[in-house]
Protein backbone atom coordinates (compact mmCIF):
# COMPACT_ATOMS: atom_id res chain seq x y z
CA UNK A 1 0.00 0.00 0.00
CA UNK A 2 1.49 3.57 -1.03
CA UNK A 3 1.56 5.34 2.22
CA UNK A 4 -0.33 9.21 2.08
CA UNK A 5 2.12 12.15 2.28
CA UNK A 6 1.90 14.27 5.25
CA UNK A 7 2.55 17.66 6.64
CA UNK A 8 3.00 19.00 9.92
CA UNK A 9 2.26 22.70 10.47
CA UNK A 10 3.86 24.05 13.63
CA UNK A 11 6.58 21.09 13.30
CA UNK A 12 8.94 23.21 15.78
CA UNK A 13 6.73 23.23 18.53
CA UNK A 14 6.10 20.96 21.30
CA UNK A 15 2.81 19.42 19.59
CA UNK A 16 4.60 19.58 16.38
CA UNK A 17 7.52 17.59 17.68
CA UNK A 18 4.93 15.03 18.83
CA UNK A 19 3.26 14.96 15.62
CA UNK A 20 6.85 14.10 14.25
CA UNK A 21 8.18 11.29 16.41
CA UNK A 22 4.51 9.71 15.98
CA UNK A 23 4.57 9.79 12.15
CA UNK A 24 8.42 9.27 11.56
CA UNK A 25 7.80 5.50 11.14
CA UNK A 26 4.20 5.30 10.86
CA UNK A 27 3.09 2.69 8.05
CA UNK A 28 0.65 4.60 6.83
CA UNK A 29 1.72 8.30 6.37
CA UNK A 30 5.41 9.27 5.18
CA UNK A 31 6.45 13.03 6.12
CA UNK A 32 7.27 15.47 3.28
CA UNK A 33 6.51 18.47 4.51
CA UNK A 34 7.12 20.57 7.50
CA UNK A 35 6.02 23.96 8.29
CA UNK A 36 6.87 26.29 11.30
CA UNK A 37 6.80 30.03 11.21
CA UNK A 38 7.96 32.64 8.53
CA UNK A 39 11.88 33.02 10.79
CA UNK A 40 11.99 29.66 10.50
CA UNK A 41 11.47 29.02 6.41
CA UNK A 42 14.63 27.24 4.83
CA UNK A 43 16.48 26.46 8.01
CA UNK A 44 16.57 22.72 8.27
CA UNK A 45 14.48 21.16 10.97
CA UNK A 46 17.59 20.65 13.11
CA UNK A 47 18.25 24.31 12.69
CA UNK A 48 15.19 25.76 13.65
CA UNK A 49 14.42 23.33 16.73
CA UNK A 50 18.22 23.21 17.77
CA UNK A 51 18.09 22.67 21.60
CA UNK A 52 14.38 23.01 21.95
CA UNK A 53 13.58 19.39 21.04
CA UNK A 54 11.28 18.21 23.90
CA UNK A 55 10.57 14.88 23.44
CA UNK A 56 12.16 11.83 25.32
CA UNK A 57 13.03 9.94 21.67
CA UNK A 58 15.80 11.56 19.63
CA UNK A 59 15.01 13.80 16.97
CA UNK A 60 14.60 11.27 14.14
CA UNK A 61 17.03 11.40 11.26
CA UNK A 62 14.46 11.07 8.55
CA UNK A 63 13.42 15.20 9.29
CA UNK A 64 16.76 16.72 10.67
CA UNK A 65 17.51 17.76 7.11
CA UNK A 66 14.00 18.33 6.08
CA UNK A 67 13.95 21.95 5.15
CA UNK A 68 11.13 24.07 6.27
CA UNK A 69 8.33 25.98 4.90
CA UNK A 70 6.54 29.21 5.92
CA UNK A 71 3.24 27.63 7.52
CA UNK A 72 1.75 30.87 6.32
CA UNK A 73 1.82 29.69 2.95
CA UNK A 74 -0.83 26.68 2.63
CA UNK A 75 -1.39 26.64 -1.16
CA UNK A 76 2.53 25.73 -1.22
CA UNK A 77 2.32 23.15 1.49
CA UNK A 78 -0.99 21.50 0.71
CA UNK A 79 -0.20 21.09 -3.06
CA UNK A 80 2.57 18.51 -1.78
CA UNK A 81 0.59 16.51 0.53
CA UNK A 82 -2.54 14.19 0.75
CA UNK A 83 -3.04 15.03 4.60
CA UNK A 84 -1.80 17.97 7.09
CA UNK A 85 -1.53 17.34 10.83
CA UNK A 86 -1.80 21.00 12.52
CA UNK A 87 0.00 22.24 15.69
CA UNK A 88 -0.84 25.74 15.33
CA UNK A 89 -3.13 27.20 17.21
CA UNK A 90 -6.22 28.12 15.09
CA UNK A 91 -10.08 28.54 15.58
CA UNK A 92 -12.46 25.90 14.01
CA UNK A 93 -13.58 29.02 11.36
CA UNK A 94 -9.66 29.69 10.35
CA UNK A 95 -9.62 25.91 9.84
CA UNK A 96 -12.44 25.52 8.03
CA UNK A 97 -11.40 28.85 5.66
CA UNK A 98 -7.86 26.76 4.98
CA UNK A 99 -9.44 23.84 4.09
CA UNK A 100 -12.22 24.82 1.68
CA UNK A 101 -10.13 27.30 -0.23
CA UNK A 102 -7.76 24.33 -1.30
CA UNK A 103 -10.22 21.65 -1.53
CA UNK A 104 -12.08 24.13 -3.45
CA UNK A 105 -8.94 24.07 -6.20
CA UNK A 106 -8.86 20.36 -6.56
CA UNK A 107 -10.70 18.13 -7.80
CA UNK A 108 -12.99 16.20 -6.29
CA UNK A 109 -11.10 12.78 -6.40
CA UNK A 110 -8.00 14.68 -4.46
CA UNK A 111 -8.72 16.43 -1.17
CA UNK A 112 -6.21 17.63 1.80
CA UNK A 113 -7.34 16.52 5.28
CA UNK A 114 -6.16 18.94 7.82
CA UNK A 115 -6.11 16.60 11.40
CA UNK A 116 -5.68 19.70 14.27
CA UNK A 117 -4.54 19.29 17.73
Amino acid sequence: MEKLKVGILGATGMVGQRFVTLLSDHPYFQIVVLAASERSKGKTYEEAVGGRWKMDAAMPELVKNMVLYNVNEIEEVSSKVDMVFSAVDMTKDEIRRIAGRRMSRWSSRRSTWIISM
